[in-house]
């Protein structure tokens, strides 16, 4: 039995663990890096108070990988210079992840022909955080700078000439946060998930409402490779059968070509990223709607597998060579596996499963590419899940994987903190490369 000093400790986990939900899954329209960026050319122009005649973006190298070659929302460009001209011509400067919500056709007009005639440069800034933006707007010889660091919608600095509007006092390599994970476990996620007040909890239904909705935008099959579509399409044909595991993979690939092909639809995200939000909501939708499960059961599935992804990727850094889809799915697998079999051994060996299994997978930069990575993470997490159920996990002798969960999970923060630098670094080479 529990004594009043563990009902006090668990209150404070749990406290935290909402915060960390509340604050880390957020609505965003478009892929967060290119956002953040549209976000500080947004608040730039609002302070220049004159129409934005050319920009100048600076971004740490991390920012520049993962906004090179995706899509912007609305326009039908890929980049960080669209992204950044959007942004100052009709950004919301209010909207933070949603800037972008208020474009329409003659605005984009404008931002098209800004990056057409060049007003837009963009460089690399020598900085350490690995999540920067510094954006200056120019009209004439006025100028006003915004800079964005360590999280896609916290600005630590607004100039406009010389005179420094607001400035972030102790502003350092990681993002300030209202909550603390230190010292939670995947157990202590689990309870909070499945036991915790339900009216706490409700907000989560949001996440399956808008990727949902962007799973069946994705199935349109207009969108970046479609590959959600041409997996729909093969199982009408009979090449691909009409499976629970096929549904997951669909539906949820479906969503990130929609999100990743420019679709001005918003996307709930997971931990700074809607392809993260997208993979820790939709296989859960699926199997839910598939189990016939009641209201109250899918909260709680879809928090548990939204509370596991964030509390893994709290391990990682931000932004890094490690493909974050694969820690999300994570949080799918335990979502699902709860949802067939309401235990926590089978959900920590589906998680043990997974760290044996696609761990590595680098992350190359935002791209349309990205559902395949989806396609892949979620494929692993369903095929971790039905082993668990029969009571099979990569075990602690293999790899990094060890016996607690826990400790798997701190593994797989210590590759990605340390052993993929170099990766990243080399990433980014390759790419930078192929358009210089």
């Amino acid at each position: 039995m529990m004594t009043e000093q563990g009902k006090v400790e668990e209150k404070l986990r749990w406290a935290d663990l909402l915060k960390a939900v509340q604050q880390e899954v957020r609505p965003a329209i478009g892929c967060t890096e290119p956002v953040a960026v549209a976000l500080g050319a947004a608040i730039a122009a609002r302070e220049l108070e004159k129409p934005v005649e050319r920009i100048e973006v600076q971004v740490s190298a991390n920012m520049m990988k993962n906004g090179m070659g995706v899509m912007v929302p609305g326009t039908g460009m890929a980049g960080l210079a669209i992204a950044a001209a959007a942004g100052a011509v009709s950004g919301d400067p209010e909207g933070k992840l949603e800037v972008l919500k208020r474009q329409n056709k003659a605005d984009v007009k404008r931002a098209k022909q800004m990056v057409a005639k060049h007003k837009v440069h963009l460089a690399i800034a020598e900085v350490p955080n690995v999540l920067y933006a510094d954006v200056k707007v120019f009209s004439g010889s006025k100028w006003a700078r915004v800079c964005i660091a360590d999280d896609h919608t916290q600005v630590v600095r607004v100039e406009r000439e010389d005179e420094v509007l607001y400035e972030k006092r102790s502003v350092g390599s990681t993002a300030e946060s209202a909550f603390s994970l230190e010292g939670v476990t995947a157990s202590d996620v689990y309870e909070f998930a499945t036991t915790a007040p339900l009216d706490l909890l409700r907000f989560i239904l949001e996440s399956a409402k808008l990727n949902d909705a962007l799973a069946d935008e994705g199935l349109k099959g207009g969108y970046g490779l479609h590959i959600g579509a041409t997996l729909q399409r093969q199982s009408e044909e009979g090449l691909l059968a009409d499976s629970l595991m096929n549904r997951v993979l669909l539906r949820t690939t479906a969503a990130s070509d929609a999100r990743m092909g420019g679709a001005s639809l918003p996307a709930m995200t997971n931990s700074g990223s809607g392809n993260q939000g997208i993979t820790a909501t939709v296989p859960v939708s699926v199997v839910a709607q598939y189990v016939q499960a009641d209201e109250e059961t899918l909260i709680r599935a879809l928090m548990l597998s939204h509370a596991m992804a964030i509390y893994i990727h709290s391990k990682l850094p931000k932004l890094s060579a490690l493909c974050a889809v694969s820690t999300a799915a994570m949080g799918a697998a335990s979502g699902m596996a709860w949802l067939l079999r309401k235990d926590f051994g089978t959900v920590s060996m589906a998680i043990s499963s997974m760290v044996g299994d696609m761990v590595g997978m680098i992350c190359d930069g935002a791209s349309n590419s990205c559902a395949m990575k989806v396609s892949t993470a979620v494929s692993s997490a369903c095929k971790a899940v039905l082993m668990a159920l029969e009571g099979t996990r990569v075990t602690g002798c293999e790899g990094i994987v060890a016996e607690d969960v826990d400790a798997s999970i701190a593994n797989v923060g210590e590759l990605a903190c340390k052993g993929m630098v170099q990766t990243d670094d080399q990433i980014l080479k390759i790419m930078l490369h192929k358009v210089g």
